[in-house]
């Protein structure tokens, strides 16, 4: 393996409901279809990383519900180390219910529950294994202090860390997220976080620039099926998207993250890596589902060749 990957984040159990529109408020209507699944941001990231091939470590809580000990399973059956997946007692487990529309749009609920409970002294618990890590990924479905605790772990031992600022919160600290590598927000998270407009390509650079004045080395911005912009202090790079006839797009930046891990992990290259994870995510939106769309390795290296023909 080329490098090991720490996921320190969230799990969920996705509740998935496919509607020929969205009701109303007061309003009840029937829909045709629905799934649940395994979901969360950090765990679909995880998932992403670990079925393409990479070495994949989960730091997280789960509740000791009926869905705490599916997703330990979850974890054990895509090969993810799951040392450091701890329940708590009398907790929920976090759970997503999530709507998606004919035209493939989504709109998702997120119910914390044990992840809640993920606490800057559980990183410090797996100190020892983190530090055998080569990148660190982290989300906001967990406490802040438990974000910032692991950033600073990451600068203090020489450890890339990746933040996925989702869902975007207004109070997140951007001198504290100074240290992280790489900043991986959407258009919309990126405007929360800056207050700045994210409608164009240019508003996009703007509003990452900013970020970038703050501190931050790396802003990666993903733009849906557009792709994605890398923004650095001295240049910026966009890496166009990948046209299919999406079917779901729930998980899709999730997909692309992870998949990202693993192709920065084992490459070093950063570009090369934009332009596979943007592949890997077109992949994932042609399927319904989470992380059930995400393909292994053999499944993506079938797409690719596709897409070449």
């Amino acid at each position: 393996m080329a490098g090991r990957i720490a996921v320190v984040g969230s799990n969920m159990v996705d509740l998935v409901t496919y509607t020929d529109r969205m009701p109303r408020m007061g309003e009840t209507i029937e829909a045709p279809e629905f799934s649940m699944g395994f979901g969360g941001k950090g765990s679909n990231q995880a998932v992403a990383a670990a079925r393409m091939g990479g070495d994949v470590m989960m730091v997280t809580k789960v509740g000791d519900d009926m869905f705490g000990p599916n997703t330990r399973q979850n974890y054990l059956d895509n090969g993810i180390d799951a040392t450091y997946v701890e329940t708590v007692p009398g907790a929920s487990s976090g759970v997503a219910p999530i709507f998606v529309d004919p035209s493939a749009e989504n709109c998702i609920f997120i119910i914390k529950g044990a992840n809640g409970h993920l606490l800057p002294a559980d990183v410090d618990r797996a100190a020892e294994a983190l530090k055998r890590c080569k990148l660190i990924v982290l989300q906001l479905e967990v406490p802040l202090e438990t974000v910032y605790r692991v950033i600073a772990f990451g600068a203090e031992h020489g450890i890339e860390t990746l933040l996925n600022p989702a869902p975007a919160v207004q109070g997140l600290d951007l001198a504290r997220c100074g240290q992280v590598t790489f900043l991986v927000p959407n258009e919309t998270e990126l405007a929360t976080l800056t207050g700045m407009p994210t409608e164009s390509n240019e508003e996009v650079l703007a509003a990452a620039r900013s970020v970038i004045a703050r501190g931050t080395r790396t802003v990666i911005v993903t733009l849906g099926k557009r792709g994605s912009m890398l923004v650095t202090a001295d240049r910026h790079v966009l890496i166009p998207g990948c046209p299919v006839q999406a079917v779901d797009t729930t998980g899709a930046g999730d997909a692309f993250i992870g998949s990202f891990a693993h192709f920065y992990v084992a490459s070093g290259d950063l570009e090369a890596s934009l332009r596979g994870a943007t592949l890997y995510a077109a992949d994932a939106v042609t399927r319904p589902g989470t992380q059930k769309s995400y393909a292994d390795a053999a499944g993506f290296a079938a797409f690719c060749a596709q897409q070449k023909a």
